[in-house]
């Protein structure tokens, strides 16, 4: 699959820093990887050494998401599944909030490579604020939460990084058992273009990445 890293003219920077361990650090016009989670899909008493770095953090808590047998994992039902993908395909297709590279929904987190075309937490939260509401929807449930309130965020430095990451992403259902090859999953940018159903997202400007 052909990935494109966008080269822009200029990008907005805005640092900004919350209370909780990781900092969200947000930046118009520039690549960025972003995760989220289900609620309750972790136990609230987790804890990470004082020494742990936030990409050490990250990836100590999605191995605990990949592995875990325990909360909710909704989004393993092709029903919710569906309606994620649907969502993040309307961000970028008829919001244009955002220039979608790659994506994947696992069972109870979901990860998004995009260059974001307004604040990364406007997107977010337009994705999260609808798909709680029709998740809950689905499960009959009313004003629950749905998803963490909080979202991961790392800006993208270089084209090395972006591609290390759009594999990451891709192939994270392979390492955690769901499918013997990354286009073998339905609900990634892996899976090929002429079966993927309502996919219209691949940029189709910028320098292009070599496929995997």
């Amino acid at each position: 699959m052909l990935r494109v890293f966008p080269v822009a003219a200029h990008s907005l920077f805005v640092p900004t820093f919350h209370s909780r361990r990781l900092p969200h650090y947000h930046s118009i016009g520039q690549p960025t990887f972003v995760t989220w989670r289900l609620h309750g899909s972790l136990p609230a008493t987790r804890a990470f050494p004082a020494a742990t770095t936030a990409g050490q953090a990250f990836l100590a808590m999605d191995r605990l998401l990949d592995t875990t047998r325990t909360g909710p994992l909704y989004l393993l039902q092709p029903e919710f599944a569906k309606m994620v993908v649907e969502a993040v395909q309307y961000e970028e297709r008829d919001m244009k909030h955002c220039q979608l590279h790659s994506y994947v929904v696992m069972p109870n987190h979901v990860h998004l490579l995009m260059t974001p075309l307004v604040d990364v937490s406007k997107v977010t939260q337009s994705l999260k604020r609808f798909t709680a509401r029709e998740g809950n929807r689905i499960l009959g449930l009313t004003g629950q939460p749905f998803w963490q309130d909080e979202s991961c965020d790392r800006l993208v430095r270089n084209k090395a990084e972006f591609q290390r990451i759009a594999d990451y992403i891709e192939m994270n259902p392979v390492k955690a058992g769901l499918a013997a090859t990354p286009e073998e999953f339905p609900w990634s940018s892996a899976r090929p273009i002429e079966n993927r159903p309502q996919i219209e997202n691949l940029p189709h400007n910028g320098l292009p990445i070599s496929p995997r």
